[in-house]
């Protein structure tokens, strides 16, 4: 594919690129805005140099790594792709706090809409200043958004030369694994069983337990016990 010309680039700055998107997915990944590179081709994280499809790789979220051109195929993994502000630009520092804020706003209102089971904002001081979380870390937030929870990943832009490859690769790794868990609802919680599976099992660690017709695998984290996953 031929590279654009500064012509070319100048005049995506200020387009918009597609969300992908579907209700119900395990996690949408959420960028700061477009790049005029990304805008030019019109494809997600589509700069080379950009690290997000090899970390999505690398992070097990695909069994092969995907090419922007082939964003879609995330939805039936469980997984899409927006932005926190639309208008492509030439750096996420053109961006202003205001349009981070009203961009917050958007994306609450897809969450409510899409009901993902969590969502990923990629770029820690944008989280801080669309969020008004001055001291948000990297990882998973103590706040929700409705029941949707809140990741915070680093910016895999190349540009970004905090987070090496790897790092990138075990944090996305992390929220994977976090995607794959199954929460219970209240009522099942109620149904005290981490009481019941501690009287059972004792210390086991990696314990399993019918419930109706779900088998499901338990962790214990902090003496509480947890749903890993579904076995099926």
């Amino acid at each position: 594919m031929k590279r654009p010309t500064k012509e070319e680039l100048t005049a995506a700055k200020g387009e918009r690129v597609k969300d992908v998107i579907a209700m119900d997915l395990k996690c949408l990944f959420c960028g700061i805005n477009p790049g005029q590179y990304t805008a030019w081709i019109g494809h997600h994280f589509g700069r080379p140099g950009n690290r997000f499809w090899r970390a999505v790789y690398k992070g097990g979220f695909t069994p092969r790594l995907l090419t922007p051109f082939e964003e879609i195929e995330l939805l039936k993994y469980g997984y899409g792709i927006t932005n926190l502000v639309q208008r492509a630009t030439l750096t996420a520092s053109e961006v202003s706090r205001e349009e981070l804020e009203k961009g917050k706003d958007n994306l609450v209102k897809k969450i409510s809409k899409y009901l993902p089971k969590a969502v990923a904002v990629l770029g820690v001081t944008a989280y801080r200043n669309a969020f008004g979380q001055k001291s948000a870390t990297i990882g998973l937030q103590k706040e929700k958004i409705e029941q949707t929870r809140v990741w915070v990943l680093p910016n895999p832009s190349g540009l970004n030369a905090h987070y090496t490859p790897a790092d990138l690769a075990e944090l996305f790794s992390q929220l994977k694994k976090e995607t794959e868990m199954i929460e219970f609802n209240d009522d099942l919680v109620k149904i005290k069983v981490a009481t019941q599976k501690s009287e059972m099992f004792g210390t086991d660690y990696n314990s399993k337990v019918s419930y109706e017709d779900l088998m499901v695998s338990l962790t214990q984290e902090e003496g509480v016990w947890k749903v890993e996953k579904v076995i099926k």
